[in-house]
Formats: structure tokens, C-alpha cells, sequence
């Protein structure tokens, strides 16, 4: 187990953004947050990095968690000349062999003397990637990390996060809009709304109608509903 909260709850000011949040993370599976805008995704991630701390409820960490965090979108200067390998080295130098395999593993091994500004918006993710791997975390988090991406660059990019869990055998969480893309790259998924509406395996979570309402998808057939309406989990409840 390397993260696991109980009825947590995150207050921003007087607005209460999540609660009663019960969920687990366990070394080597691929969790997928799904949610409309503001239902609190980030606030999630932020909280389970450390910058947000727990208005309510527990949230135990293991004692060996290494989090690595990439980010939905970093803007750096376009008229600012810095190499691959330069990013990959700030703000602490690495050993060329730890970039060199970091970048191989993120699937862009060999454009560590590219310049970054010359890169495709899908081997930026991947640089991004690459960079949140060299602190050898056991924890990946990602943050909407195929945002601006067209479809055939998220759906290369979702494989390749499938083979870091391979190679790497961290734990991934991911936040992600498009539940048909990751389905096959991923193990469980939550839908978040303020706090856990549902949450279970990827093609039963798109059958429910807790997902369905949520995004606000036409009723689905209820025969197919209720077969598969025992494997689903309450929102109070954990894995």
C-alpha cells in the first residue's frame, strides 16, 4: 500500500472542494480519475503531493513513497535556448546513464541534444515524462498529461505510460477526461465529483449510471446495468 485516505476531506477557504475521499493506491496498478471541471481532481492530486493538507480524515503515506508529478501543461520561454538534456538537468545535475534511461523508458530515447522548443507537443509530454522518472518515484502522478494532444498522440502516450508501470513497476495515477482511450491501460477507475461517486474496473465504470449522469451521457441498457451493478463499489467504500 503506498497511499491510502479515509474519509478525507480538503477545504480551500470556506469552500469545501472534496469529502469523505476513501481510496487506496497499491504499488504497481494503474488508477484513473475521471471527473468534469471542478469536481476536484487536482485539489486531489495537490493534497496527496503534500501541498494541500486534509481539512478532515486520515491520509497515510507509505514511508518509502517517491512521488513523480507531470504536470498538464509547463510553459517555458520560446526564445529561450535549452537542450533536452540541459532540462533534464535542472534544477540538480543527474549522471548522463539516469537521463539516458529515463528518456529511453519515456519512450524518447536519443533527443537529449534537441532543442526543447524544437519538440512535438507529444515529445514534451514525454520529456515531462522522462523528468518526473529520475527521482526513481514509486508513485507517478498525472495531471491531465495529454492535454492539446490529438488522439492518436494520447492513445500512443497511454501505451507508453503502460509500459513505465512495466519496466519501472510504479504505481500510476493518472487524471484523464477520456475514459475510452485509457480503458485498456488502466485498472481501476474513480469518478470524482466532490467527492467519489463510483468506482471499479474501466468497463464496468462506463456501463454505471453514476458515470453516465455524470457526464451527462443518454441511459444505457439497464439489463447490461444491473449484471454488472454488484461489482461496483459505494463511494464510502475502499478496495
Amino acid at each position: 500500500m503506498l497511499i491510502e485516505c479515509h474519509n478525507m476531506s480538503v477545504r480551500i477557504g470556506k469552500r469545501n472542494i472534496l469529502s469523505n475521499i476513501n481510496l487506496s493506491v497499491h504499488a504497481g496498478e494503474i488508477i484513473t480519475l475521471v471527473g468534469p471541471n471542478g469536481a476536484g481532481k487536482s485539489t486531489l492530486f495537490k493534497t496527496l503531493i503534500g501541498a494541500l493538507s486534509p481539512s478532515a480524515g486520515l491520509l497515510n503515506k507509505a514511508s518509502d513513497l517517491r512521488i513523480g508529478y507531470v504536470p498538464q501543461r509547463l510553459y517555458i520561454d520560446d526564445t529561450l535556448p535549452i537542450t533536452v538534456s540541459r532540462f533534464m538537468n535542472l534544477p540538480r545535475s543527474h549522471s548522463p546513464k539516469v537521463v539516458a534511461q529515463a528518456l529511453s523508458d519515456a519512450g524518447v530515447a536519443g533527443l537529449d541534444k534537441e532543442q526543447v522548443m524544437d519538440l512535438s507537443g507529444g515529445q514534451f509530454q514525454r520529456v515531462l515524462l522522462a523528468r518526473a522518472l529520475l527521482g526513481e518515484p514509486n508513485l507517478l502522478l498525472l495531471d491531465e498529461a495529454t492535454q492539446g494532444l490529438d488522439h492518436r498522440g494520447t492513445a500512443d502516450f497511454y501505451r507508453q505510460i503502460a509500459k513505465v508501470r512495466e519496466t519501472r513497476g510504479c504505481a500510476i495515477v493518472m487524471i484523464s477526461h477520456e475514459l475510452h482511450v485509457v480503458m485498456k491501460q488502466t485498472d481501476w477507475v474513480i469518478c470524482l465529483n466532490g467527492h467519489i461517486c463510483c468506482q471499479g474496473e474501466p468497463d464496468v465504470i462506463s456501463d454505471s449510471q453514476e458515470y453516465r449522469a455524470l457526464f451527462g451521457l443518454d441511459s444505457h441498457d439497464d439489463a447490461a446495468l444491473n449484471l454488472n451493478e454488484p461489482q461496483l463499489q459505494a463511494a464510502s467504500g475502499t478496495r
